[in-house]
Parts: structure tokens; sequence; C-alpha cells
């Protein structure tokens, strides 16, 4: 008998070989999906640690020494304690280092001076001049500072240790220790301030209240000697190239598990790391992937399945007479069943067998392409489901065959079968009601991609495409029936064939499935590389983000003006300070928004955003040159009153405030030359302070009689001056006369502007529509914002925040207070020196966000690496329906031949046996892609939402949810054209068959 089955398969190797190709296409996509996902999650590994932060690439030990604890406060500064928790760990470089909060070398209290001793200093940074420190006492300053100080090399400081005052508000530094003389060995700039050598200490992360963002560095002899107060202590370990490798996470997060456990044991010691915060990354990547690989899997897995179901029927059928004859003749059943299965079964089985390689192969080649220097680590986890693969395989071959096994003799002569079709509605309907029940619990459940939820896409696919098979061929078979009775026989005999053919139901809707499958795997890719370009850009903000050092809004503004006075490629932007009235959003330079901002897609027009933030306002008071003259006349309540004319340049020269000093009683005429001034300045704003004196409070009355402003200052008028609660504004005679009480203590005072913007200040919002809400920090009293139009995302803060004009929130700053992180947006025409132009007006650059990093940061993440496979996916799908189709078609060959060639003979003309050979399989080719986009458009609506194309935790952003037409059609089309070759070259084939003499 096994002689037999092998002559059989060699008579038909032509049908044999596609089926077992198909088989090998079946259990390879089965391999493939483990064995992909082993891949992908080296790559999301290898990805995350390529791109991770220099903060998660180290890890430091501290420890803190009070000179409470040492009253000479010179105690040495080495723990070798610390080698307990670090030194021990192979792969890492350390660096030791400590340092003191010092006063003495700024004026201000508010913040201390960062004295640093750090191993290894001068090959990381760069010396301006000088040299760097050698001798006990030696010290090198910032670059920046040193030229605001007025310090050179050589010259000397002194510092003395100091303590925080936490009973100030804001709390104060104050001196404690014995002032250290030092000399001025160098000054410096750092190579790059963001290299992982620097560590987790911030050492120039400067602002308000914070610093000036550049340490003194000293040797470890002069901090040694230097009194001290507290010392902070710390060796860092910085990541050396390949000790965080993704063979070897496990290991690394067991050694941090280690090192955590011996500083809780040790004491005073602290220990932190960022790597934890790495590894969760790539575990929530991991995640995603084993998530999104299974969608696209399980509906490839069935329509293999389905496709091996269908095709053996096919086969089957063509081989009825032979069976007829075995079972004519009486043969055992066990006979029987070998001779009618036996040659599907052993192409099943050898494909199934080669598959096992193939996926593993497809996978190896994919990912030496896709993730070079990573591999796909093959492993015998990938085979795990290649057995479930290939039995169910087998069990398609032996259903697709059960009439061939159970029917009598007259049943298997008859070409069109009398039953079954009860069974195959029947069927039908399980799958359907199936899909119901799938697609419920993957609407109704938490985790919809959990238990058979992960089942949804694929039940959902088989689903639509059975039952647009049982809608559409009907409507077929219409339509042939349309076309006999108006005489055209081809499209007719084309029709009947499609309609009425045994199985062809079945075929129709596995060629949807397969283009259903494609388009749904091209829908995942495309929403998420959309997504991600949202993700990059919009929440970015622009193409590139440079976050410069502090500096006033308007120095910002002025500063960004000069290096792009046309507004190319540049735009000034402040994040807006955080509060409990205040959304979250932006300050920027409205004007510039539609050039430089990445905009949301069905967002206004930016430029009408523009005209909506920035109303035409009355003017503000100029002054035009270097004088400043004001006729005041001042009556006393008691007690001194201080005058403060806080100014901006017209020029870009910056902010100032003018102090015109105590007022004296009586009308008086102040006089001073500002040379902010020397090209024209605008007046911001009066500030009205109290003197010293015996009382909380001072009182009294100021008119403001004349400024020499190029336009008369509109003094008479008092509604076009905004005061603060502290002054009540009336009409004088010749001027604006104002009632002050104020704190004696000049903490603060009474703050008087011109109204030059409107009020409430006009925002764009996103997200809720936000009402009562302020800005604080930025002016003497909360700014109150009102909503002028509405926006579906804030460029780089999101669904729920505010765009205001930065210019107006200047205007309103009253003091020239430095903007907590000042920002610079730029488009791609920015030239490449940007950074040195900023630079040339005073802009010092503190950190650079490309969007291009961004998105090349998101394209190697978990989502995007799992998406390839939807690619893999979509063309093994594509393979299926060509397969299936080749194998259907060769078995209709002969019957068809058979019949077309009696109807030549009976008369039929040779024009539509031609359109009936040729077209048949093309036209349900082309309907059948045409209904699979329907179908995977109308599976992704009812579960593309849940799947985590943007990771396990999207941002807050209107991320796409719909993929582009062009996309879906792109993949559907590509599978029709495969699949429309192969239908066209059959039919050709088999009009040459009818066609012979």
């Amino acid at each position: 008998m096994i002689s037999l089955v092998l002559a059989m398969l060699w008579r038909r190797r032509g049908q044999a070989g596609t089926l077992a190709l198909l088989s090998l296409l079946a259990v390879a996509s089965a391999v493939a999906a483990p064995a992909y996902l082993i891949a992908a999650e080296r790559a999301v590994a290898a990805g995350q640690i390529e791109t991770a932060a220099t903060s998660e690439l180290t890890m430091v030990t501290r420890r803190s020494l009070d000179s409470i604890d040492d009253p000479s406060g010179r105690a040495g500064i080495d723990f070798p304690d610390a080698g307990k928790v670090l030194l021990n760990l192979n792969g890492f470089t350390y660096y030791h280092s400590a340092e003191v909060p010092a006063v003495g070398l700024e004026k201000s209290i508010e913040f201390p001076t960062r004295a640093v001793y750090r191993q290894g200093i001068c090959d990381h940074v760069r010396i301006v001049s000088g040299r760097c420190p050698a001798a006990e006492g030696d010290a090198l300053v910032g670059e920046d500072t040193a030229r605001r100080l007025g310090l050179a090399a050589g010259d000397v400081i002194a510092l003395r240790a100091a303590r925080q005052n936490d009973l100030t508000n804001p709390p104060t530094w104050t001196a404690e220790g014995v002032p250290k003389t030092m000399t001025v060995s160098g000054t410096y700039r750092p190579v790059d301030s963001t290299e992982a050598y620097w560590g987790l200490h911030g050492y120039f992360v400067g602002g308000p209240g914070i610093g000036s963002g550049e340490p003194v560095f000293t040797n470890h002899e002069t901090l040694e000697t230097m009194q001290r107060t507290v010392t902070t202590m710390a060796i860092d370990g910085i990541a050396e190239p390949g000790t965080i490798d993704i063979d070897r996470l496990d290991q690394l997060r067991a050694d941090l598990v280690r090192i955590n456990t011996t500083s809780d044991d040790l004491d005073q010691i602290q220990f932190s790391s960022a790597i934890p915060r790495l590894l969760d990354r790539i575990d929530e990547g991991r995640a995603a992937a084993r998530l999104l690989v299974p969608v696209i899997a399980v509906p490839l897995v069935l329509l293999a399945c389905f496709t091996i179901y269908l095709t053996v029927g096919y086969g089957a059928e063509g081989r009825q007479s032979e069976l007829a004859v075995v079972a004519l003749r009486g043969t055992r059943w066990w006979t029987r069943w070998w001779l009618a299965t036996g040659e599907s079964l052993i192409a099943v089985l050898a494909g199934a067998v080669a598959g096992c390689l193939t996926g593993q192969l497809l996978v190896n080649a994919a990912a030496a392409a896709l993730f070079p220097g990573v591999g796909a680590d093959p492993a015998f986890s990938s085979l795990r489901y290649a057995p479930l693969a290939a039995v169910a395989a087998l069990v398609a071959a032996v259903v697709a065959q059960r009439r061939q096994l159970t029917s009598s003799v007259a049943g298997l002569l008859r070409r069109t079968p009398a039953t079954g079709r009860r069974r195959v509605a029947a069927a039908e309907a399980v799958v359907v009601v199936l899909a119901i029940a799938t697609g419920a619990q993957y609407a109704l459940a938490d985790e919809p991609l959990t238990g058979v939820g992960m089942f949804a896409p694929a039940l959902l696919v088989l689903a639509l495409a059975l039952v647009a098979a049982r809608a559409l061929l009907p409507l077929v078979n219409r339509g042939a029936v349309a076309a006999l009775h108006r005489g055209r026989l081809g499209f007719a005999l084309a029709g009947l064939q499609l309609s009425r053919r045994p199985g062809a139901g079945r075929l129709f809707a596995l060629l949807v499935a397969a283009a259903a499958v494609a388009g749904y795997a091209a829908s995942a890719v495309d929403t998420a590389a959309r997504g991600r370009e949202v993700e990059a850009m919009l929440g970015t903000g622009a193409d590139r983000v440079l976050t410069v050092n502090p500096v006033t809004k308007r120095k910002l503004i002025d500063a960004v003006r000069a290096v792009d006075p046309d507004g190319r490629f540049a735009m000034a932007a402040v994040k807006l300070p955080a509060g409990a009235q205040t959304p979250p959003g932006y300050a920027v330079d409205s004007e510039r928004l539609a050039t430089v901002a990445a905009w949301p897609e069905d967002g206004p027009d930016p430029d009408d955003v523009h005209r909506l933030l920035h109303p035409r306002a009355a003017d503000p008071p100029l002054f035009t040159g270097p004088e400043i003259t004001a006729d005041i006349t001042y009556t006393s309540g008691g007690a001194p009153l201080r005058l403060t004319f806080s100014l901006s340049s017209t020029a870009g020269l910056g902010d100032g405030l003018l102090q015109l000093g105590e007022l004296r009683p009586g009308t008086h005429t102040y006089r001073h030359q500002v040379a902010l001034c020397a090209q024209g300045c605008r007046l911001n704003a009066l500030s009205i302070t109290g003197g010293d004196a015996d009382t909380p409070t001072v009182s009294g009355q100021v008119v403001i009689r004349g400024l020499n402003t190029g336009q008369p200052a509109p003094l008479t008028d008092p509604a076009r001056w905004r005061p603060t609660e502290e002054a009540r504004l009336s009409a004088a005679p010749d001027g604006l006369r104002a009632d002050v009480t104020v704190p004696a203590d000049g903490a603060v005072g009474a703050w008087i502007q011109p109204v030059a913007t409107p009020y409430p200040v006009p925002m764009a919002y996103a997200g809720r529509e936000l009402n009562d809400v302020t800005v604080t920090g930025v002016a003497p009293a909360p700014v109150p914002l009102t909503p002028v139009a509405a926006l579906p995302a804030v460029p780089a803060a999101g669904r729920q925040a505010a765009l205001v004009e930065l210019d107006y929130l200047d205007v309103l700053s009253a003091e020239p207070k430095e903007a907590s992180e000042p920002q610079v947006w730029l488009n791609a025409a920015a030239p490449a020196d940007i950074a040195d132009r900023l630079a040339g007006q005073g802009l010092s650059v503190a950190s650079d966000a490309p969007a291009a990093t961004v998105r090349a940061g998101l394209d190697r993440q978990g989502p995007a690496v799992a998406l390839w496979f939807h690619l893999i996916a979509a063309v093994l799908a594509g393979l299926l329906g060509a397969g299936a189709l080749a194998l259907t078609v060769a078995v209709d060959r002969t019957r068809r031949a058979e019949d077309l060639t009696a109807l030549r003979i009976q008369g039929l003309r040779r024009g539509p046996a031609s359109q009936a050979t040729l077209w048949t399989y093309p036209v349900l080719v082309t309907i059948a892609t045409g209904v699979g986009v329907l179908v995977a458009l109308a599976a992704w609506r009812l579960t593309g939402w849940a799947l985590p194309l943007a990771g396990l935790t999207p941002p807050d952003l209107p991320l796409p949810t719909w993929p582009r037409p062009s996309a879906v059609l792109a993949a559907a089309g590509t599978v029709l054209v495969v699949e429309f070759l192969v239908a066209l070259f059959s039919g050709r084939n088999l009009r040459r068959r009818i066609e012979r003499p």
C-alpha cells in the first residue's frame, strides 16, 4: 500500500508539492511567532540599552557627614565601607567625589556655591583659561561664573561652608565655617555635561533658587583641609560598554538587589541607580511584544489550517472516482482510509517537518536584516507550537476528507455532493458564535488581550469572511443567470462556476481572509508608525527643542529673534510654572507657531491661533533715550517709600530695574541715566515698597505727574494702569495718584503696570474647557487666563494643557525674573551651528532634544519591534492565499477542461470560452480582495483599539486610531497582484487545454 500511495504522490506531484508547501507555511507560521518573540525580546533590550539616557547607565553610593558629629569640620572625606556596596561589581568604572555647600563667591544667599572634588575632573572639562587644580588651595571656576563675577586665573576667593536656614522663606544659606582662601587656577566649561561621567549629581543644573549651575571644582587636599558643614561623599559606578548586555540582564538585576540590601545594612550609606528603570522599560517593551505578536500569529495559523482544510478537500473531490473504485472493491476500512488520506497526510507531514526549519530560518533572516548585531538566539522553545500546528494541519487534512471516507460508492461518483450542507452551515455558525463571544469578552474585559480575547481578531476575520461568502456568492449566481439571459455566455459560465462549484464559497472565504489578515497587519503597522511620529514630533513640540540655562523671558525672546529675525526656523518657548490653578502648558512666541511648532493634524490654523492669542493691545510707555525723567509728588504717611522702575530694552539689551531710591516729600523731578535705555526701552511697571519704619506697614500717596516718554504716558486715565491690591489708583488733576499701603520691611511692594496686554490673557486650550485658571509666579499677582481657542493637543504638553502668548507674559512679569525652563524650538531648517549662534546672544544650551532621536528610540521599543512580525504575517497570508488558489485551480483544471471542451464541441464560440477560462478566478480574486479590505477594517474597528501600539503607558497625545487607506490598499493590492497572476496563468493553461485540436 505504501508503494501505491507513493505512486499516487508522484503521479500528482504538483498538487502534493503545493500541499506540502502550504503545510510548510502553516507550521512555519507557528514556529516563526515564538522564534520571532525571542528575537524581538533581544532587539527590544538591545535598543533600550543603546538609547538609554546616561543616568540609566550609572549608579551611586552616597554618605553624608555633618560637622555636628565632627566639631572640627575636617574629618576625612573617604568612606571605605562603600567598597562593600559597589567596588566588587565588575564591569563598572568608579569615580570618587565629595562636595560641600558654601557661600562667599556669589552675592546671593538664596543658594549655595557647590564646592566639589571629583576624581578625574581634568579629563572631562575644557580649560578655558589657566590650568587644572594641582596644589592645595587651587579652585576651578565655571566660565560663565568667572565672566559674571570678573574673575580670572590667579585671583583669590574665599569660601565658607554654609548651612541651610529653614526659618526664612524662601530658605537661605548661612555661613558657618571658617573662610577657606582659594586661588582661581583656571576657568572651565564641561566637554559634555550629559556624559555618564557626571553621574546623577546634576552639577550643571541651574536656575532661580538653585544656583549658577557651575560648581567650583577643587582637589582632594583642598576640600579635606576646609572646615565643612555637611559633606556629601559619593562613589559613582559608570557602566562600561557591554556591561549592560542583553544576555546578562537577569544577573544585573540580581546584583542591584544585592547592592540595595547591602547598603541598607550599612550605617548612613544610600544607594541609588536608574538602571532598574531601564530594566523595567525593557520588561515593558517585551510585554508589549508578547501581546502584539500573537494577535497576528493566531489568525495566520487559523488561516493556514483553513487553507489546508480547503485544499485537501478540493484534492479529495478530484480523486473521488478513484476512491469509488476502492470502495466498490470492498476493501477493509483501514485500507480505504489509508488510500484516501495517505497521499495528503504524507504531503502535509513532509511540509510540517520542513516548516520547523523554515520558520526558524525565516526569523533568522528577518532578525539579521532588521536587528543587525542582535541575533535571533535560536532555541528549542521556538518549536513549542510546531507539534500543535502539525497536528492541527493533519486533523484539518483528515476532516477535509471525511466525506470520501464515509460516503457510499454512489455518493463518491456523484460530482455534486447531495448532503453535508447543513453540517457546513452548522460549522460556520459555530465560528460566528465563537467570534461574537470572544469579541464581547474582548470589548468588556479590562485586559482584552488575555485568555480567549487573544483569539478575537482571528475569529472575527474568519467569521466575517464566511458571512461575506454566504452573502456574495448568491449575488454572483444571480448576475451569472442574468448574463446568461442576455446572451453573455462567457460571463455567465464564469459566474456559474464560482457560485455553483462545490467549495467555491470556502475558497472565496479563504481569499477574503488572506486579504483581511494582510490588511489587518498593515493597519497595525501603519497606525503604530504614524503614532510614533506623533509621539516624536508633537510630543517633542518641534523638530528639535533646545533647553537653555535660565534667562529672563525678554532675553529669550530677543535672543531668538536676533538669531532668526525672519521667523523661519526658531521660536522662544517657556513652560508654564506648575500651580494648583495653573494648567500645564507653554508660553510661546505665537507668531512663529505656523513655521516652527509641530501642530496637531486636525487643529485650527496656527496663524488663526496666533491672532487669537496676540490681539492688538495698547502700547506701553516708551523711553527714547538713556535719560529717564519722572515728576513725582509724594505725600508721606509717616515713613519713607521707595520707587523702582522695571524696564526692558527695545533693542534687545535685556531687562533691568531702575531704583529711584526713597521718595522725598513734596514735588520733585528724578533724573537717571540708564545704559539699558540707550536705544530705547519700555516701562514694564512701577514698584513702590516700604522703607525702614517701626510700624508693620507704611502708607503714603504718590502722584506721578510726568514721564519723559516718546508719547505722553496716559497718566490722567487710571483705567490705563493696573495695580496690585496694595495700591488704589485714581485720577489727579495733572497725573496718576496712587494711595499705597505696603509692608515696612520691603518684602512685598505695590506694583502698578501700564495696560499693555489683554486681560485676562487669551489662552488656547486642549481637553476640557479651562475656566477660572491663572498663571502664578510670573507676575506680582496671579495672571488670569481666558479660553479663546480649542486644540486637540498642545505641542509638547498633551491633551490637557494650555498655550499662551509669551510676549504678554513677559510684559506682565513686571520684574526681570529668570524663567525656570526656557526653551528654543527649531524646525528642520535650523542651521547646524544654531547652538553657537544662540551662545553669541547669551543663551547657553543645557540640553538638546531632537524629535528624530525620540523617534529612533520609539522605533527600538517593544511595539515597533513586534510589529515587524505583522509584515511577515502579511507576506505569509498572501502566500497561503496564492498557494490555496493554485492547488484549487489545479484540481479544477481537468474537470473544467472536460466541461468546456464538451461545450466547444456543441458549438460554444471561442470568445465566450476564453472569457470563461481566463476570468473566472481573476474575478473571484478581485472581489475577494475588495471584501477582504472591508473585513480588515471592520476587524480593526472592533479590536484595534486595544493593541498596545504606543506601549503599555501611552502618552497623553491624540494618537491616530485608523490606518491610512493607502497602507491598507497597498497590502491588499500586493496580495491581489500575486493571486491575480496565479489565477491568470492558470486560466491561460486551461484555455490552451480546451483549444487543443
